[in-house]
């Protein structure tokens, strides 16, 4: 049978098969791009099901310079504390909870982001930032949808160091700074922290935000508000009021129904010294007083109210935990892990890992060894010029090192120590500006002693336990100088020098402690120490080139001023403007003045040098306007600069306006009260309006407020002008009771008569 022709096949369609091709070309990429972004999401994040997130606020307190074992919640009976013992029982307490860092900075870089502190790079609280870009939970939760608000008490937390990242608003002002105020004013009082939390909740419509509140109370100076002054301890005063402030907060969320579904933590940066092991404050050391921190949970519904976790946690197990909660994807390349299997006691591996701590405090201020520190469910070793092993169960005091007897261990541990960490690092610090120069040493912190190089991690330094008796003596001469007992700071300055002669910022401390006293002579020579050790830090030249300048050494003043201008040419640059004022040469005053606000465009001065080049040509009319301009970019960046309110007076009074002018005249006199020119400008004025005795009142107050050698004298030469040649030699000779012999003071009183 013959064969039936097949049937010829249809054309193709060309183009629908080019369509159908496509498609299923698009439908493959769809697919593998859809794998890549999958497998890169598992490389980079752990996800969590979205049904497992919480849809409440998530609010973070942080309290700085807290002690655990400072608090009833971990067993402490020396101070009440009903709101933080309310949201522990409604909440999760981690008994045993470890920083990396006992300082503000590097502790809070690593509560906020996860990460180690030589992971993030944030090294000390003086000269490091944190990285631009750098990822921290206030953007990782935005990124979920949250709104996020952050207020800080500290200038340590400003804005400028990058910790705000991530935060739709953030706040950390603090009040402006005069050189003259103690360290306790550069901080912003608890209770206006919690105000303007409390006036940004007013504005949120969704309960879905990330609150974080920092409050600076039981940090020193302990100054706790009268009603808490029942404690014999300030700083457990201190503690009592910030309980007041987190019960405020917790009563607020409660009034505003968001208390209940809020996943709220309270956690410390650091703890305190308090004496134990000589260390009064913080920074130093890795001793449980300033590693062993609060931390509490309390989730939505109080699920799981009451549970205390022993195991060992850290501050990087922050991050991964509140994510966990908020559903949101964590990152894989974080060490730290989420609580949630601990508060479920589903996890027993906490207690398998060691937890890493480390300082350079020691090494950027005082030239000393770092330290660095692991510790586990039972043992802390520290390594040190000379190691210590530690058994926590037994030793909770940490006053036994075990490192000869139990050398095995020790030797394990600081393996453990070079597998987590790798080899010891230590960071380079940035310049500081002048401004922030100024508050840190208000805070009672200093510029870094040295630049440290590599090999400063690896030994061959002092070992701070050495070194601790210099430390407080320091510390006690930073208390002095900033209650005003500027002869007590010096002799405690000395005390240090005496056995540590090296140690450059103490001599930058006495330096400016005597300037303080009008021993200028001797604050030149205390600081042209300072240079002798490191005439490579720029901070010293620009010091040294201000006493010069001071007294009237101009041309030593300029030699140190250039001297700073490769690292510090803002300052640099003013410091050659004033000099070129002080030698009427307004041109060379303009033109340096340009440069430093070329430089440092923060910087007021070049207004007041083109202010006071005006005003020495008579026009005062032109020269106020930029005074005043000058005084609101001080205020803008929360500054004082000495003279630019006396200026101002001197405008004022030339142009007739003499109320005005002696508002501004006693401003000078109570931003720097060492600034004798001011009392003259005011007494000036009053005797130009007849009011003599008023005017011989603010001279008699200039010497009472300076009793120097010059402001005798300075004082005896203005009665002398304004015709009063008794009280002028009344003057000259209550200062050489107190300078006897005195070169100067003999000079004006024999002036005063006639020669005779």
């Amino acid at each position: 049978m013959p064969s039936r022709p097949r049937p010829r096949a249809a054309r193709p369609n060309t183009a629908a098969v080019e369509r159908r091709g496509l498609s299923r070309t698009l439908a493959g990429l769809a697919i593998l791009v859809a794998a890549i972004v999958v497998a890169f999401a598992g490389w980079l994040f752990v996800a969590h099901p979205r049904s497992r997130g919480q849809s409440g606020p998530i609010v973070l307190i942080s309290i700085d310079t807290l002690r655990a074992d400072h608090l009833p919640a971990y067993g402490y009976r020396g101070v009440t504390t009903p709101a933080i013992d309310a949201l522990a029982a409604d909440g999760v307490v981690f008994e045993r909870a470890y920083a990396h860092a006992p300082q503000t900075l590097p502790s809070h870089t690593s509560i906020l982001t996860g990460q180690l502190p030589f992971e993030h790079g944030v090294r000390d609280n003086v000269g490091f930032t944190v990285k631009p870009g750098q990822r921290l939970l206030a953007g990782m939760l935005a990124g979920r949808g949250y709104t996020t608000a952050g207020f800080a008490s500290s200038f340590i937390l400003r804005k400028e160091t990058g910790i705000g990242q991530g935060f739709q608003v953030y706040n950390a002002d603090t009040p402006p700074l005069s050189p003259t105020a103690t360290f306790g004013t550069v901080r912003r009082d608890g209770s206006e922290t919690l105000a303007l939390a409390e006036q940004w909740l007013d504005k949120q419509a969704s309960p879905r935000f990330f609150l974080f509140l920092h409050f600076y109370e039981p940090h020193r100076p302990y100054r706790p508000p009268e009603r808490f002054a029942r404690y014999p301890n300030p700083y457990d005063g201190t503690i009592a009021y910030v309980d007041e402030l987190v019960g405020r907060l917790a009563a607020d969320l409660k009034a505003r129904g968001l208390y209940e579904g809020a996943t709220i933590a309270l956690i410390s940066d650091h703890g305190e010294g308090l004496g134990d092991h000589g260390e009064q404050e913080h920074g130093v050391f890795l001793y449980d007083s300033t590693m062993h921190v609060p931390f509490i949970v309390k989730l939505p519904g109080e699920r799981d109210a009451g549970k205390r976790v022993a195991a060992p946690v850290e501050h990087i197990d922050l991050v991964p935990t509140l994510l966990d909660f908020a559903g949101a994807p964590i990152p894989r390349d974080l060490r730290g892990k989420s609580l949630r299997a601990a508060m479920d006691g589903s996890d027993a591996s906490l207690a398998d890992r060691g937890i890493y701590s480390e300082t350079l405090y020691p090494l950027y201020h005082f030239g000393w060894s770092p330290l660095y520190g692991l510790t586990d469910l039972r043992y802390r070793f520290i390594r040190a010029p000379r190691a210590e092993l530690y058994d926590l169960a037994r030793d909770a005091g940490e006053l036994h090192n075990l490192q000869a007897e139990r050398a095995q261990t020790a030797t394990s541990m600081q393996a453990a120590l070079d597998t987590l960490a790798g080899p010891p690092t230590v960071g380079q610090s940035s310049a500081v500006s002048a401004t922030d120069l100024e508050r840190f040493q208000a805070l009672g912190y200093i510029g870094s002693a040295r630049t440290p190089t590599a090999a400063d991690a690896h030994g061959g330094l002092p070992d701070p336990k050495d070194k601790v008796a210099a430390l407080e003596a320091y510390r006690q001469g930073i208390d002095a100088r900033s209650a005003g007992h500027l002869a007590d700071a010096a002799s405690a300055f000395r005390r240090v020098l005496a056995d540590n002669p090296s140690m450059v910022d103490v001599w930058v401390q006495l330096s400016a402690v005597l300037l303080q006293q009008g021993m200028t002579a001797q604050a030149v020579e205390a600081q042209s120490r300072a240079v002798q050790l490191d005439p490579g830090l720029a901070d010293n030249q620009v010091t040294l080139a201000s006493a010069e300048f001071t007294l009237g050494r101009l041309d030593a003043a300029a030699e140190h001023a250039r001297l700073a201008l490769g690292d510090r040419p803002g300052v640099a640059h003013e410091l050659l403007a004033r000099i070129a004022l002080a030698r009427g040469n307004e041109p060379a005053a303009l033109e340096e003045a340009r440069l430093a606000a070329q430089a440092d465009p923060t910087l007021a001065f070049p207004l007041y040098v083109q202010g006071v080049s005006l005003a020495r040509t008579g026009k005062y009319d032109q020269a106020l306007p930029l005074f005043e301009r000058t005084i609101g970019n001080l205020a803008a960046h929360h500054f004082e600069m000495q003279d630019v309110h006396l200026a101002t007076a001197d405008a004022l009074a030339h142009l007739g306006r003499n109320g005005e002018a002696e508002v501004e005249f006693r401003e000078e006199m109570m931003k720097f009260p060492q600034n004798p020119r001011a009392r003259i400008g005011l007494a000036m004025l009053y005797r130009a309006e007849g009011r003599v005795r008023e005017a011989n009142d603010v001279l008699a107050d200039m010497v009472r407020t300076s009793p120097t050698p010059d402001t005798y004298a300075m004082a005896a030469r203005t009665l002398q002008i304004l015709g009063e040649p008794d009280a002028a030699r009344d003057i000259v000779a209550r200062g050489l009771q107190q300078f006897p012999g005195n070169r100067e003071l003999k000079a004006v009183g024999t002036a005063g008569t006639g020669g005779k």
